[in-house]
């Protein structure tokens, strides 16, 4: 009966995968059609055949995404129907369904059906794919009546294959092995901040994505225009999770970490947990308005500005009324600005005009030109920019924090000991600590005038290039014997707004006023109050999946509990979810690190393991600075238990460049950084870096290092014992913490 019945989801999986790739030459050969056709025609067909390529290349971008274990699971329904649960939902040329998208509402059932709540089903099967060949098939029998039959299967069950196979480097979905929490939460309202809190290895971040994808596919018509943004807590996470979302059916999802939220900007990190500290303060928000209106200036005195050859008086009564009414029209300092300018050179060409009259008595002649004169005079223009500079975001935060003078005008709540902090050198990098600064500087700010000088010629130089090409087009058309129905004006318009017929996910990624319809914030324990006010910036209407374990809080800036970091921005408009089954971490380790915790004075949840490893923690002890001796000798055992899965170092502060080069040079190219990969199979990474990311195997050096009570780091040392799926080493010549030992 086993056979008969694999071999029967062979057939199936085998037709699934013949209608996917009917699909796939079909879209690839209407995609090839339409490129043929060219630029040519009316622009409406133009602009049709643009949207069908778009929509075209869409869809092939989704069926290559899904082939990896297409299809993962069967329904046998009281009905007496089999529904086949997958990636994405397939049917016949007929519309004959052939396999139901994981995301309708009807495929709830294969994660929340039990046999006290069966909701229909009879029986819940689980294929095991390799490629595209089933290997395996497990029943979970869910009607006793079919007991009876004998036909059900035993294993070792899809859950627990998943949790014991080997890492890669890079993070696999769940969509197969969804637990009946998990699709609670991941099927939840769009509305309102859902705050997802769960220790280690309870598949915080496989909800996120997974909701992610389930809210693109539910509010489709909401979200494909306004877009999700998911943003996680570095370069190495987000590269660890970037073929999920993909897997799962869904490619128009910006994802970006903190320090590239600002576009144009490759933040780096903030190394001085201090600085991070102040600048992720709410009131940094008020500095910056203070560096705005610091640009804002009225003179000490008059100043005689040269026109011409004639002597005109700016005084300071003059500039301080045209600053209130430019400040009164409620407009960013740069569009303010061009009020500010238009009174000013009001006035000062009716002083230029007074001038003329008087020395021209019964002289009607027409005056239009002195306007002319007095806005190109180098001295108004100077005066003017001296009163109100147009500036850029990187140029007001830039000089904020490089010039001591500006720095103290714009922070007296400040002590002298956190300028001295705050203060850098000119052209210093940008660090995620600044992106919320900045953000908040390009609010206050807005868009430079085009009038300024570099815009307006920018517009220019574009807009001649455009009709350059256009005009070329037309020439080649001519050549080629097809007649344009459009002048060359109107084709270099039309291809601007090709441009801007971007996908949602291409345009939101290069524009800082985006408004996205959704976000989703994995690790968000880490954020500081500034990035939660860039980020709540992004979503006006303050719909958020907020991911995170505030246990696990290394940074001086983050939260301490969810109601401190969400109350000053969502007030009561959200709720919290708590996931509470520990699936990565076996139970030993698991316990070791809540104890060890605990002991620190870190109040942690302790989801329950589903699982007892094989292996016990081991704490090795050695003599000071024999750290990376001893790591060396122990790590043939460590990749031998492993048997080619994936080994993490873990270390901070001048341990981690020691341990790195020591490895490389007896590893070569099998050690990398980040989250691994199949080539590098030891990895050495800091305890930030590897929040959110997995190992088979973890080797911590020195863990008391990793207790650091002084900035409010305890959580790393909890995070980086809760990495493994399999083993967990300490290495320590410092006493190790108190409970990791029972």
């Amino acid at each position: 009966m086993h056979d008969a019945d694999l071999a029967h989801e062979r057939d199936y999986v085998a037709g699934l995968y013949a209608r996917l790739d009917e699909l796939r030459a079909e879209k690839r050969a209407q995609l090839a059609q339409v490129r043929r056709a060219g630029a040519v025609g009316t622009m409406q067909n133009v602009s049709e055949r643009d949207a069908f390529a778009a929509l075209y290349e869409d869809r092939l971008a989704q069926l290559d995404a899904v082939d990896d274990r297409l299809v993962f699971g069967r329904l046998d329904l009281d009905s007496g129907e089999a529904q086949y649960i997958g990636r994405i939902g397939l049917t016949t040329e007929d519309l004959q369904r052939l396999m139901v998208d994981w995301r309708a509402p009807e495929a709830g059932h294969f994660y929340q059906a039990t046999a006290f709540d069966r909701q229909g089903v009879r029986r819940r099967r689980h294929l095991i794919l390799q490629g595209r060949e089933v290997k395996a098939i497990e029943d979970d029998v869910l009607d006793a009546d079919m007991l009876a039959d004998g036909d059900s299967l035993q294993g070792e069950g899809a859950l627990l294959a998943a949790l014991n196979s080997k890492r890669t480097g890079r993070m696999s979905d769940i969509v197969g092995t969804i637990q009946s929490e998990q699709d609670r939460i991941i099927r939840s309202s769009i509305s309102g901040a859902l705050v997802v809190q769960g220790g280690p290895g309870t598949g915080k971040t496989a909800v996120a994505l997974h909701r992610a994808a389930y809210l693109l596919y539910t509010h489709r018509d909401r979200l494909k225009t306004a877009g999700v943004l998911l943003v996680g807590p570095s370069s190495s996470f987000m590269n660890y999770i970037e073929r999920v979302l993909p897997s799962l059916g869904e490619t128009g999802v910006v994802m970006a970490s903190l320090g590239r939220l600002m576009p144009g900007i490759h933040a780096v990190a903030e190394d001085d947990a201090d600085v991070a500290a102040i600048k992720g303060r709410l009131d940094m928000a008020e500095v910056v308005a203070n560096a705005v209106a610091n640009r804002q200036r009225i003179p000490a005195e008059n100043r005689i500005l040269e026109v011409d050859g004639r002597k005109l008086v700016l005084t300071p009564r003059q500039v301080r009324r045209a600053r209130e009414k430019a400040r009164a029209t409620g407009k960013p300092h740069n569009e303010a600005r061009v009020s500010f300018v238009k009174i000013l050179l009001r006035e000062l060409t009716e002083q230029m005009t007074e001038l003329v009259v008087a020395g021209n008595i019964g002289n009607n002649a027409d005056r239009s030109y002195l306007a002319e004169d007095v806005r190109s005079a180098r001295d108004v223009r100077v005066a003017l920019n001296l009163c109100w500079m147009p500036m850029t975001p990187e140029k007001l935060v830039g000089e904020l924090l490089s010039k001591p003078a500006i720095l103290e005008a714009c922070t007296p709540h400040l002590s002298d000991a956190e300028r001295e902090l705050l203060l850098r050198p000119a052209g210093s990098p940008w660090t995620e600590a600044d992106v919320p600064l900045l953000d908040e500087a390009a609010e206050l700010l807005g868009e430079l005038d085009p009038a300024a000088g570099r815009g307006l010629v920018q517009q220019e130089q574009d807009r001649a290039r455009d009709l350059a090409n256009a005009k070329q087009t037309l020439v080649n058309m001519e050549a080629a014997g097809v007649d344009a129905l459009f002048t060359a004006e109107e084709l270099a318009e039309h291809n601007q707004e090709r441009e801007a017929r971007l996908t949602a996910a291409e345009r939101a990624t290069s524009d800082r006023t985006w408004a996205f319809g959704h976000i989703v914030v994995d690790e968000a324990q880490e954020l500081s109050p500034m990035q939660w006010r860039l980020l709540v910036r992004r979503c006006p209407l303050k719909s958020f999946t907020i991911v995170g374990d505030i246990a696990q809080t290394s940074s001086v800036a983050g939260a301490k509990s969810w109601q401190s970091a969400l109350a000053p921005m969502f007030g009561d408009r959200w709720q919290l979810e708590e996931l509470t089954v520990n699936y990565r971490t076996p139970s030993q380790i698991a316990e070791a690190a809540a104890r060890m915790a605990n002991a620190a004075g870190l109040v942690v949840s302790a989801p329950k393991a589903v699982r007892e490893g094989r292996w016990s923690p081991v704490i090795d002890r050695v003599e000071s600075g024999a750290l990376v001796e001893r790591l060396l000798e122990v790590l043939p055992e460590e990749l031998d238990a492993l048997d080619g899965g994936l080994l993490a170092v873990i270390a901070d502060g001048a341990l981690l460049p020691e341990a790195t080069t020591a490895l490389r040079r007896a590893y070569g190219h099998r050690v990398g950084t980040g989250a691994g990969s199949y080539e590098q199979d030891i990895v050495v990474i800091s305890p930030r870096e590897a929040k959110g990311l997995e190992f088979d195997g973890v080797v911590v050096l020195e863990p008391a290092a990793m207790l650091n009570h002084e900035h409010g780091r305890v959580g790393d040392l909890y995070v980086a014992m809760t990495r493994p799926t399999q083993r967990l080493r300490l290495i320590a010549s410092a006493p190790v913490p108190a409970g990791i030992e029972e």
